[in-house]
């Protein structure tokens, strides 16, 4: 049986161990002959030299033999091994074959072993690479999302972890967050792939912009609607360091691969400060903002004119939900010149129907 050159195309092909696919051979050849002959023990080695598979049936040396299976003569077992005595095991070469059956279970158990092999190599490959940005080429799509080829691995991005706005092309380059890494397969992929969340905005930004990466430039906070607009909150270690500005580059150069990236997402970006009033004002861009005023540590009041409503709004009423999100507490708008009664329109982090709803309401009288 010679099995050299199988065992060199998995190793080499596949990037297995060479010691590991030789032990798994011989384990399922061992196997196979323990079913066909259960009476007998069988050690199975594999010959180098000869790139073959050798198999054996372990005999304890006795003065009697009652069990042809078990039990070798002390002259047939020296004959062997001159160094034996009674008592002594002794590895004596098995001359008789397997049949198809145990053969065809034979290959089940190593195709078995392989492929858990091959996953073992995925994990250990992927496993500390979890929660950073890979690159892949987009090989298809499927009913449950893109699959990416990530250097030799297959793997899924999901349609709820996609960009829903963007048109990926088969055999174009992709960036994307690994997000999660199984030691074996989920439905048919191990990796499971993320363009969606507001993390792969922030990993893009460690990626693009050295400051970010260095730690002299901090993004505090950052929060997402994907297709829509990132907003995020960034500090600098010294004040000789404009971290907005350092963000964006020259000419937006440093901001601009983001972009596209995110297929020409909006990004804001805005300067930490310990002034809430500041910070709500900043998070609601690009609204031309009058006053904040904090009614308490869950919402805050702002007055701005009617015709900055829509802008402080945005589409859908995704912009103050962001802005809501980013600060951390339910935003009120109120029209300059009127009281709470006579106009106002909160967005709360919860995003509830009704403010929605209203949020849909007002963007339509606008």
């Amino acid at each position: 049986m010679i099995l050299s050159d199988v065992i060199e195309g998995l190793v080499e092909e596949r990037g297995l161990e060479r010691e590991k696919v030789v032990s798994i051979v011989c384990e399922g050849i061992q196997a196979a002959y323990g079913k066909k002959y259960p009476q007998s023990l069988f050690f199975v080695s594999f010959n180098r030299k000869t790139g073959t598979i050798e198999v054996f049936v372990e005999k304890t040396v006795s003065t009697s033999v009652s069990d042809e299976a078990r039990e070798i003569s002390l002259r047939r077992a020296k004959s062997l091994d001159a160094t034996v005595d009674i008592g002594s095991i002794v590895r004596v070469p098995f001359e008789k074959s397997i049949g198809r059956i145990e053969i065809l279970a034979a290959k089940q158990f190593i195709s078995s072993k392989i492929r858990d092999l091959e996953y073992l190599a995925v994990y250990n490959d992927f496993k500390d690479k979890k929660d950073n940005v890979v690159t892949g080429v987009i090989h298809k799509r499927e009913r449950l999302g893109t699959v990416v080829k990530v250097g030799e691995v297959m793997a899924i991005l999901p349609r709820e972890n996609s960009i829903a706005s963007e048109n990926l092309r088969i055999g174009h380059p992709i960036k994307a967050l690994l997000k999660e890494v199984f030691p074996s397969p989920h439905g048919d992929y191990q990796l499971i792939l993320d363009r969606a969340s507001a993390e792969f905005a922030r990993k893009l930004l460690e990626l693009e912009i050295p400051e970010i990466f260095e730690g002299l430039v901090e993004v505090k906070k950052i929060v997402r609607i994907a297709g829509y607009k990132t907003k995020a909150v960034v500090a600098a270690s010294s004040k000789e360091i404009d971290p907005v500005g350092t963000c964006v580059g020259v000419g937006g150069s440093r901001i601009k691969p983001i972009l596209r990236e995110l297929g020409q997402e909006k990004i804001d970006l805005i300067e930490a400060t310990d002034s809430i009033e500041e910070l709500v004002k900043q998070s609601l861009k690009p609204a031309d903002v009058d006053k904040v005023e904090v009614v308490d540590d869950k919402r805050v009041v702002v007055w701005l004119a009617q015709d900055q409503r829509s802008f402080a709004i945005g589409k859908l009423g995704q912009n103050i939900s962001l802005a809501s999100k980013l600060v951390g507490m339910e935003i009120q708008l109120q029209d300059l010149g009127t009281s709470d009664e006579d106009s106002s329109l909160c967005s709360d982090t919860s995003g509830s129907e009704d403010n929605l709803a209203e949020i849909k309401k007002e963007q339509n009288d606008s």
